[in-house]
């Protein structure tokens, strides 16, 4: 039996924060990273295909329905020579 009730069994000492960090700002972590994955498979890319075929009919479907209620939205693409840095 621990002399200290807060420390159990399995249970571990809680880190507590220093009294001068010196101006030094605490380190928050903000959850895991999304890794992409190293290999690009079959079905990654048809759902990647997938997922812009129908982005692309819902902004169309917000267009027409813009347009029919006397708005002006349309979609805009970009020039193929914008993208490729020619000047």
């Amino acid at each position: 039996m621990t002399q200290k009730t807060s420390l159990f069994k399995g249970q571990q000492k809680k880190k507590s924060i220093p009294a001068n960090r010196h101006g030094k700002i605490s380190h928050t972590r903000k959850g895991k990273r999304a890794m992409k994955p190293s290999k690009m498979t079959k079905e990654i890319t048809a759902d990647k295909e997938l997922s812009k075929f129908i982005n692309h009919c819902n902004e169309v479907k917000a267009a027409t329905v813009a347009n029919k209620d006397g708005g002006h939205l349309s979609i805009v693409k970009t020039p193929a020579d914008y993208s490729s840095g020619a000047k």
